[in-house]
């Protein structure tokens, strides 16, 4: 695999949780405005044209790599929701910064969402698998690249390139037309305002990889593109939310390209110089699947820490994401970074090393790719 790419999805990941860990709020606007498009421009990246004539290849390593694994984690979360609340990870009386709580499931929640999972890929645990959203992203996105880019390759004559460009300007103008008119996809859940970004920016991974070369890592560029993240940043832009306004048609496209510019030539730089950086950025990058799934429940590790320090009701540790109390005037947020990226993938290697080849059986989940 690119070990540069692998770099970039290392950083983007610690930058999500860093996000998630409610990090000062300027470095967080930076941070929303590119993350997670960074995360469908790299899964772009690596399409090839070869899936024209085998799509079917394609859509079954999409369900293998996100949907099954959205199955399983979704539903282990769901069934140990209630005992969060018995060992007090969830609480009643709290909730995140938006003033939500969750409460426990009766047998009639649990089958709801059960189907939900099934059926749509929704109904998870938001709060403790609050990340879980990408996985119907990106299936869905990339599945749609692949159709819409085969019927404008069969039916034009337009180059490879300027298909990709065709099916981006089909995404952009539809969530134009979306945000405008408050039309809504429904059938996905939200909406599918994400979704369709990601088209976008999948689209862009593809167009990418054409260019590559001419691109290169020119650090005009690279300073340009900064600037723009830091402008975006200043200004409030959104990211890929489900609340989007009709001015991120303008502003999204922008920062979400700078960002992964940005973020790639870092990693380019980091990959150049080896040493222990590159190889855990990669390692990182090559199991951001675990940190997707257990950072949040990583976090609660770091909330009783800080129970202890301030003396705090210890139902706080329930908060969703992490205990808000003072949390712009702190450095736990940093601490909270460290923890919910370390410690999944901590867990990971003990497993890998010590725990599997003692059984003998395989770690309960596919590769992220």
């Amino acid at each position: 695999m690119n070990t540069i790419i692998s770099i970039c999805k290392g950083i983007a990941i610690i930058l999500m949780v860093m996000g998630h860990a409610e990090a000062p709020s300027l470095i967080c606007n930076f941070i929303y405005i590119f993350h997670m498009p960074l995360f469908f421009i790299t899964a772009g990246y690596f399409f090839s044209r070869k899936y024209l004539d085998d799509p079917w290849k394609f859509c079954e390593k999409r369900f293998k790599g996100l949907y099954i694994p959205f199955l399983k984690w979704s539903i282990f979360f769901l069934l140990l929701h209630n005992l969060w609340f018995e060992i007090g990870l969830l609480s009643e009386e709290y909730g995140n910064w938006t003033g939500g709580v969750t409460h426990p499931y009766t047998v009639n929640d649990f089958f709801h969402r059960l189907m939900l999972i099934f059926t749509s890929m929704h109904g998870y645990d938001e709060f403790m698998a609050g990340a879980f959203w990408f996985f119907r992203g990106l299936l869905v996105a990339s599945i749609m690249f692949l159709v819409l880019y085969k019927l404008i390759d069969s039916k034009t004559k337009l180059s490879p390139v300027a298909g990709v460009m065709a099916v981006c300007l089909i995404a952009l103008a539809f969530n134009a037309f979306r945000l405008g008119f408050g039309f809504k996809l429904p059938y996905i859940p939200n909406g599918g305002l994400r979704e369709v970004w990601g088209i976008f920016f999948f689209g862009i991974g593809v167009v990418y990889r054409y260019y590559e070369e001419r691109i290169g890592n020119r650090w005009w560029l690279t300073l340009i593109c900064l600037g723009i993240l830091g402008v975006g940043a200043w200004n409030h832009w959104c990211g890929m939310n489900n609340s989007g306004q009709l001015r991120d048609i303008a502003t999204l496209p922008f920062t979400g390209v700078a960002g992964f510019i940005l973020i790639k030539h870092i990693s380019t730089l980091i990959d150049m110089a080896g040493g222990v950086v590159a190889r855990t950025l990669t390692f990182i990058g090559n199991n951001t699947l675990y940190v997707f799934i257990f950072h949040i429940i990583s976090f609660k590790a770091v909330s009783f820490l800080k129970v202890i320090w301030y003396g705090l009701d210890p139902g706080q540790i329930g908060c969703h994401m992490v205990i808000h109390y003072n949390n712009h005037e702190d450095l736990f947020w940093l601490l909270y970074t460290i923890v919910g990226t370390a410690l999944p993938l901590i867990i990971l290697w003990v497993w890998r090393s010590h725990v599997s080849p003692r059984l003998s059986i395989p770690l309960l989940t596919g590769k992220s790719r």
